[in-house]
């Protein structure tokens, strides 16, 4: 067995890794067009995708629409691999972002943060976007099969699993995020049971994601060998020459030290995982509160409880501007040694690969 391909509907993807989409501009077309021409799938993040235009603050959902659609055709513009968006149920702004990035065809809507009740509804009269939520449970996974079953005659394209070894938001509880009865083998287990009952669009098993924690060509084997279909990959892009961030954020990484990685209770309202540094303690002792708020972007974020803009706070990180904020990253960011190109980390997942697969069972 070769390292394995990915299929979605009608969607073929060389080499199952979806490279994980990371807020706020970590995950631009640069990146995610690099992904895509190595025969992965490429996926732009939409959270604070606009922080560079000019009207960002007295106009957000324009700047974001308009940022947007500009990033999906940059990617589209120099790779004919496969390109998804990342859209947060949680933005204020989530039903703007998801009809601009249908209106652009991209090739799949990845959309976690919340339950994608309503996300059938948005496509458009042969649309062929593919539309893959973002689950950490097979409780949730079933849920949404059967309201889209009910509502909109169809399920999932497929599912990511997301365990709680992934970097930024987190879908756990805080005390969960430790406990072994969560661990992502469990979860990826229950939720390929839970979904067997059911079937994609085009009439194939749903296909189940796995995501959160993955690093290396044996951790894909893996979890493949448990029934994922393929995997989703954060932190393993960031440390790439193509990253969208500046490279004081890439260098985050390889300064941290296991201990540097801990939890954090964002404005949002849910726990995340970061890079510690001197932002976030002055944050935890009360030296940070925004005095307005310019966005309004996340449904549970209250400024005036809130003891920071975790968006400005992305943003500045993103810029290399660590003093003003901080790094979302997975569990295992401190593994991370050196920048190195998309193409050469899929070659060494792939040499992992198969390492992994030449030890006898």
């Amino acid at each position: 067995m070769s390292f394995p391909s990915l299929t979605i509907g009608d969607l073929s993807i060389a080499r199952a890794v979806i490279q994980g989409g990371m807020g706020v501009g970590i995950s631009l077309s640069g990146l995610a067009a690099a992904v895509a021409a190595a025969g992965g799938f490429g996926v732009i993040s939409a959270a604070g995708i606009g922080m560079n235009e000019p009207d960002f603050s007295s106009n957000y959902v324009e700047a974001n629409n308009r940022a947007l659609a500009r990033e999906i055709r940059a990617a589209r513009a120099v790779t004919t691999g496969a390109i998804g968006v990342n859209i947060m149920v949680a933005m204020a702004n989530f039903a703007e972002l998801v009809k601009t990035a249908i209106k652009e065809n991209v090739d799949a809507i990845f959309s976690g943060a919340g339950l994608p009740l309503d996300l059938p509804s948005y496509l458009t009269e042969g649309s062929k976007t593919k539309l893959v939520p973002i689950v950490s449970s097979a409780r949730a996974a079933v849920i949404l099969c059967k309201k889209w079953l009910s509502r909109f005659d169809r399920t999932p394209d497929a599912f990511v699993v997301e365990g709680p070894m992934a970097g930024g938001h987190l879908g756990f509880k805080a005390e969960q995020i430790d406990d072994p009865a969560f661990v992502l083998e469990h979860l990826v287990a229950e939720v390929v049971a839970g979904v067997a009952p059911y079937k994609a669009p085009n009439g194939q098993p749903i296909p189940v994601i796995a995501a959160g924690g993955v690093y290396t060509g044996a951790d894909i084997r893996r979890f493949i060998k448990l029934g994922a279909a393929g995997v989703q990959m954060g932190t393993r892009f960031v440390a790439t020459h193509e990253c969208d961030a500046d490279e004081r954020f890439k260098q985050s990484y390889i300064d941290a030290e296991e201990k540097d990685v801990v939890i954090i209770k964002s404005p949002v309202g849910m726990p995340g995982r970061a890079i510690h540094n001197d932002f976030l303690d002055s944050a935890a002792a009360g030296g940070k509160r925004p005095s307005v708020c310019p966005y309004r972007c996340i449904h549970t974020c209250d400024y005036q409880k809130a003891p920071y803009c975790i968006t400005l706070a992305l943003a500045n990180a993103k810029k290399g501007r660590l003093k003003y904020g901080f790094a979302f990253a997975g569990k295992n960011a401190w593994r991370v040694t050196s920048v190195v190109s998309v193409a050469e980390l899929f070659q060494e997942l792939l040499d992992q690969y198969a390492a992994a697969e030449a030890v006898p069972a």
